[in-house]
């Protein structure tokens, strides 16, 4: 596990401190989930005791500090920068010389208290439909394939649920044929945008449908009155599902700048928070604005965040999946095509080497390096932690 100073850098109140202080409350007030009740634990004991670490003690000056395993859960606010980087220079070895638009899909609010009793088949349907959408597209309009990535994020500043994929998408595709590389439009993925909400609300309604004949949704509130699904389905053909399209980015780097900001992010960082007391909790939302909420409150909209165990928020299609980047796969003939192209952009260059622990990247961000000492800039001595003990050690039997 990632280790780091127990001091170092902390803002001034934690996330952690009010799962501690008020876990209690929250359980009294709603049913945690499995996952929900592992991501609380995680965070609570995130960089404390609890998890181990080690001593680091300067010989020459006596400076002593200690040092905290963290707990590595993609929903905590301080483990998720080290995890960040790593994916972001894994992908930059996939990610095509092309420019990529950024594509937005929301799930209407109709379908929240749904998402909320069955998330992994909600967000999963929106990822299947989203996808299929995009790639029917580029089969259709440009009769090419498409490369996508796509990141699931389910909030708002203010913490309310609002579930939504952004995706990356490329401008353009390999030909079907395997002949050439197709350009899309410079402005315009697609000549007509708003056949994709029209796409997206069929491939979601048919999933719904697929979902409630086998029974997923028994037992949801407001299904309990038998016409209660098809209404449902009739309010959701009524709406007009809006897909927001913004302008392609050019440069490879820009593209996974934007991408790495998402990809990592949790509900809110510990930055975020203004002030916390035992009453309220206030935190930052956009433009200035504060919202402030009692301690269960805040933790009761956290939660709703949680993703179930295993499910994967970033997922790959078409040129970008796992399939097409095997050795000799589409992705390679897809990169062979635009080498092809007069004047097409160069391949990105080598990246450089990922920082293999938090100590290198806190050094590459910072310029700090937290194996010397702070008082006198000698090398710091490591000496472990021993790990509280699970149970009591066995007894002695008497000879």
């Amino acid at each position: 596990m990632a280790t780091g100073p127990a001091s170092a850098g902390r803002p001034r109140f934690d996330i952690a401190d009010i799962v501690r202080q008020h876990r209690t409350a929250l359980e009294a007030e709603q049913r945690l989930t499995p996952s929900q009740g592992r991501v609380l634990s995680a965070i609570a004991l995130c960089r404390t005791a609890a998890l181990g670490g080690h001593i680091e003690v300067c010989r020459s000056c006596g400076l002593e500090r200690a040092c905290f395993h963290s707990c590595c859960n993609r929903n905590c606010p301080k483990c998720q920068a080290l995890a960040q980087e790593r994916w972001i220079a894994a992908r930059a070895e996939r990610l095509l010389p092309v420019r990529h638009f950024h594509v937005v899909f929301t799930l209407p609010s109709q379908l929240r208290a749904l998402a909320r009793y069955r998330p992994r088949d909600i967000y999963g349907a929106l990822f299947a439909a989203a996808s299929e959408t995009l790639l029917e597209l580029g089969r259709t309009r440009l009769e090419a394939q498409l490369g996508v990535t796509m990141v699931l994020h389910t909030w708002t500043r203010d913490l309310q649920l609002h579930p939504h994929l952004h995706a990356l998408v490329t401008a353009g595709g390999a030909a079907l044929d395997r002949s050439n590389w197709k350009p899309s439009g410079e402005k315009y993925l697609f000549a007509a945008k708003e056949i994709m909400g029209v796409l997206l609300r069929g491939k979601m309604r048919a999933a719904l449908r697929a979902l409630h004949r086998t029974g997923t949704f028994d037992g949801f509130d407001e299904f309990y009155d038998p016409e209660g699904f098809d209404r449902l389905m009739s309010r959701l053909a009524a709406l007009s599902w809006v897909v927001y399209v913004k302008k392609p980015f050019g440069q490879v780097d820009h593209v996974l700048g934007y991408l790495g900001r998402y990809t990592h992010r949790v509900a809110i960082a510990n930055s975020r928070l203004v002030d916390v007391t035992d009453q309220a909790v206030t935190f930052r939302t956009r433009n200035g604005e504060t919202c402030t909420v009692t301690p269960v409150e805040f933790l009761l909209r956290f939660v709703q965040h949680v993703l179930p165990n295993r499910f994967h928020k970033i997922r790959h299609y078409g040129l970008y999946s796992a399939t097409a980047a095997r050795p000799d796969g589409a992705l390679d003939h897809a990169r062979a095509l635009l080498a092809a192209v007069p004047n097409s952009p160069a391949p990105p260059a080598a990246t450089k080497a990922v920082p293999v622990s938090w100590v290198e990247l806190l050094r590459e961000l910072t310029g700090r390096d937290v194996t010397r000492c702070p008082r006198c800039g000698d090398r710091l001595e490591r000496l472990p932690i021993p790990r509280p003990l699970s149970r009591a050690p066995p007894l002695k039997l008497a000879s």
